[in-house]
């Protein structure tokens, strides 16, 4: 068993500290919430938060670290007319997730929505106790450590600024300097092709296309297409995993800010959509 302590209720997220990891959670109305582990295999263990303050439900574990994945069961009324939902059954997605594995796996038989869509107009007024764990992907702990090497923004005077707009996955995929492995990815465009590929045009600012962590709707998973733009985000605070070359447990936040630091190296600033 996992022994738990009481933490911290700031900063909110998961924030490792070399010796384990603080857990915070942002609910006004939650009634209770369990931190939800789990391993390899993908089985789960459940952590009862019992500390709260200023309406942060919050704890620390020793010895856990990067790559644990989690996520949150919160208890609550379910009262959509009053605008709640709560429902333990379906795993959450921590808002302040640093790192997240994985998509929506909407091929799974689990109903990740709080009540079953029989599409008429009081379908969500019932909760739905369907566990959904297996098709949602998970929140990941993460080593925010980075060697930034002295790293400073361009700080180009907006009379000189020259915009280039473009999507990550799709100018490193049809860039043919781009090596093969590489293309589709943050390290792809942070290759060596892609930025003389930038500079060349005189470019001094790239903005991307969204990169925050995103995942398809259901009706384009249907139709065996995706959403190509990222217009669907579901992690603000972590880049997306599905545009990392080296892996989707952290990995894609260190990739991403090599990303960063190679396009200021060459004098171009980045910008987010």
């Amino acid at each position: 068993m996992t022994e738990v302590w009481p933490g911290r209720p700031f900063p909110l997220g998961a924030e490792w500290d070399g010796a384990g990891t603080n857990f915070s959670l942002f609910s006004e109305h939650a009634q209770r919430v369990q931190l939800c582990l789990f391993d390899a295999d993908g089985d789960e263990a459940a952590i009862e938060l019992t500390e709260r303050t200023a309406l942060n439900w919050h704890c620390y574990l020793p010895g856990v670290g990067p790559g644990q994945r989690y996520g949150y069961r919160v208890h609550g009324p379910y009262a959509p007319s009053e605008g709640h939902r709560f429902n333990p059954a379906k795993l959450l997605i921590d808002p302040y997730a640093k790192a997240i594995e994985g998509v929506v796996d909407w091929e799974h038989d689990a109903n990740v929505l709080p009540y079953v869509p029989d599409g008429s107009a009081d379908a969500d007024l019932e909760s739905d106790d369907e566990d959904d764990a297996e098709a949602m992907p998970k929140s990941v702990v993460i080593d925010d450590a980075f060697l930034w090497e002295g790293d400073r923004l361009p700080q180009v005077p907006i009379a000189d600024t020259v915009i280039y707009e473009t999507h990550v996955k799709g100018f490193t995929m049809r860039h043919p300097g781009v090596r093969e492995d590489l293309r589709g990815t943050y390290a792809g465009l942070a290759s060596d092709a892609a930025i003389a590929h930038l500079v060349e045009l005189g470019v001094t600012a790239i903005e991307l296309l969204p990169v925050h962590h995103i995942s398809d709707e259901s009706f384009l998973s249907e139709r065996g297409l995706c959403n190509y733009w990222g217009y669907s985000t579901i992690g603000y605070l972590a880049p997306h995993s599905e545009y990392a070359a080296g892996g989707r447990l952290g990995e894609q936040v260190t990739e991403f800010k090599g990303m960063v630091k190679a396009l200021h190296r060459a004098g171009i600033e980045v910008i987010l959509d």
